[in-house]
């Protein structure tokens, strides 16, 4: 359940939402999640965007649409790479910027990388 970028999806308010089963929640989810993107990403979401998503490692049908357009899952799917953590690139400029918002992201994947490098 970890995104290439070290997201944990099961954690995530968009898989959380995905799986909710009750409707009137799911609906508080997912307006909430499009103005979170809207004011961290600048994504200008309405809420119709708020897509199922099924984790990013997931054919691109079960994809949040923000998901869909993420240069981190585009790099690491079009390399074969199951995480940044194996990128002999590790860590580029994009996904330092990523864990500015993240540092947790950071903290798993350098925990990968030790385990399967040192």
């Amino acid at each position: 359940m970890l995104a290439f970028c070290g997201l944990q999806c099961d954690t995530c308010p968009i898989f959380l939402a995905t799986i909710e089963k009750d409707r009137s929640k799911q609906l508080e989810m997912r307006t909430s999640i499009a103005r979170k993107c809207n004011e961290l990403y600048n994504m200008q979401l309405q809420l119709g965007d708020v897509n199922d998503c099924y984790k990013c490692k997931s054919n691109e049908r079960s994809l949040f649409t923000g998901c869909l357009k993420c240069e981190i899952r585009k790099c690491a799917d079009g390399r074969g790479i199951e995480s940044c953590a194996f990128c002999p690139d590790f860590a580029c400029s994009v996904l330092e910027d990523h864990f500015l918002l993240d540092l947790s992201a950071k903290t798993r994947l350098t925990q990968i990388r030790e385990l399967y490098y040192d």
